[in-house]
């Protein structure tokens, strides 16, 4: 495929993802295994050992460090424009810059049959048995970009289940991905499992069609790379692959394309590392790309497929981010410790091969303790959610430094996860979902640049 650069990205959202790339090319080359004990620092690098201890909050939600503050903008409740109330368990997030001094928030909701819709819905994808639109989706908040305050708030999508990730697209809209395959024909009229989108600047709900030759799988989280279009997809599932999806059209997904899974060059066929690691910090590794027939998978079987072609085996592949000409993918519970892994895609430019490199793989966690969503400050800084999986959680908002450096930027007091981690377009704020109750939280502070 060509280099097709697509043509509309702002600015200020060019910056932010051009910052990626350069900075992490120092953490692939000193190839750390963990963080902050300075053993693994590049040779001649300046040391960043975080923002400081972290202040407890008075109001018991976030600790941040000092000079750090945060503000809710939004909450489970919350009335909403089209007279609906804020649903629970907001998940992944995009923010994306809508000119005129507005940005807006779209917001995953990961809602199962049987929770609250937050309102009477009449429009959606998919009903329940007894023709009841499905709570899954999404809502999306626009604010004034300088002052943050909340303009507009409304449901922009309902009728699917379990809407965990996604990610944002340079023409201005939000992929969101249902992490479920229910199919229970008794139960619901349509499968699920698909990709979804939805403009940003939509104003009110919309009920796009399902993306089909995006794949139905257990669906996380996507990016895309724009300068080429194409989708890199993750699966939450513990024998997961990569996908990436070519569309016929760079930009308009709608009309069809190619979904691959990622495979090694070489004989490694599991980077999960957790028998016989065959996965080392720091080496690239040539990849090549199988043909998936039938991308629909009535069969839910497309990773057994592609693991049978020789296709690459994840642990859980979670939030993803796509940097300048680099794409980052965690690993929940990759890793010999179990307890996550980032892994490194580098494009190939005018045909040449693309490389895939175990970015850092977490041996403490002090590190990150099961990394989710993730995204990058614009000074190359790693921000990483956690979504532990014990009785009770000390979930973190966690740094990675480009020197290697793992160092925690906030505490969740609360018992559950952060989510759907992203930035402003100018770099100032940083957003984070509180799962449940939902609580979306605006982040500033002296930000390290």
């Amino acid at each position: 495929m060509s280099d097709t650069i697509l043509p509309v990205i702002a600015p200020s959202r060019r910056k932010f993802l051009g910052a990626t790339g350069s900075a992490f090319a120092a953490l692939i080359a000193s190839g750390c295994t963990t963080g902050g004990t300075g053993n693994n620092r590049m040779a001649g690098a300046s040391s960043f050992g975080g923002y400081g201890d972290l202040v407890p909050d008075p109001a018991g939600m976030l600790d941040l460090p000092q000079g750090f503050s945060y503000r809710v903008i939004s909450k489970l409740g919350d009335a909403m424009d089209d007279g609906g109330t804020v649903p629970d368990r907001a998940d992944g997030m995009g923010c994306i810059d809508l000119g005129n001094g507005k940005i807006a928030l779209v917001r995953n909701h990961e809602l199962g049959p049987a929770h609250d819709l937050g309102g009477e819905y009449s429009e959606g994808f998919g009903r329940d048995a007894e023709g009841n639109v499905l709570p899954g989706g999404t809502t999306t908040l626009v604010l004034d970009a300088a002052t943050l305050e909340v303009e507009q708030q409304y449901r922009s999508m309902a009728g699917t289940i379990r809407n965990c990730a996604g990610g944002t697209t340079p023409w201005g809209s939000w992929l969101t991905c249902e992490e479920s395959m229910w199919t229970r024909e008794r139960d619901l009229a349509d499968k699920h499992g698909w990709v979804f989108e939805i403009p940003a600047d939509a104003g009110r709900q919309v009920n796009p069609a399902p993306l089909k030759a995006m794949g139905r799988f257990n669906h996380e989280a996507a990016a895309v790379d724009p300068r080429t279009g194409i989708v890199y997809l993750t699966e939450d599932m513990n024998d997961a692959m990569l996908y990436r999806f070519i569309p016929n059209v760079p930009g308009k997904l709608a009309e069809g394309g190619k979904l691959q899974a990622l495979a090694l060059s070489e004989d490694i066929t599991d980077a999960r590392n957790w028998e016989n690691p065959a996965m080392t910090v720091g080496t690239d590794h040539p990849v090549r790309w199988i043909d998936l027939d039938n991308p629909e998978a009535p069969k839910n079987d497309l990773r057994i497929r592609g693991a049978a072609a020789g296709g690459l085996k994840i642990a859980r592949g979670e939030g993803i981010h796509m940097g300048d000409g680099e794409l980052y993918f965690c690993s929940t519970n990759g890793g010999a410790a179990k307890l996550g892994q980032i892994f490194r895609l580098i494009p190939g430019k005018n045909g040449g091969p693309d490389a895939l490199s175990l970015f850092f793989e977490s041996t403490s966690g002090d590190q990150f303790n099961y990394g989710d969503n993730l995204t990058v400050q614009d000074n190359g800084h790693l921000i990483v959610c956690e979504d532990q999986y014990t009785d009770t959680v000390t979930n973190h908002l966690r740094g990675v430094t480009p020197q290697g450096e793992a160092y925690p930027l906030g505490l969740l007091r609360i018992q559950t996860e952060p989510a759907g981690a992203c930035f402003s377009p100018d770099g100032k704020t940083l957003f984070v979902n509180a799962y449940s109750p939902t609580a979306t939280l605006a982040i500033t502070g002296p930000w390290f640049s």
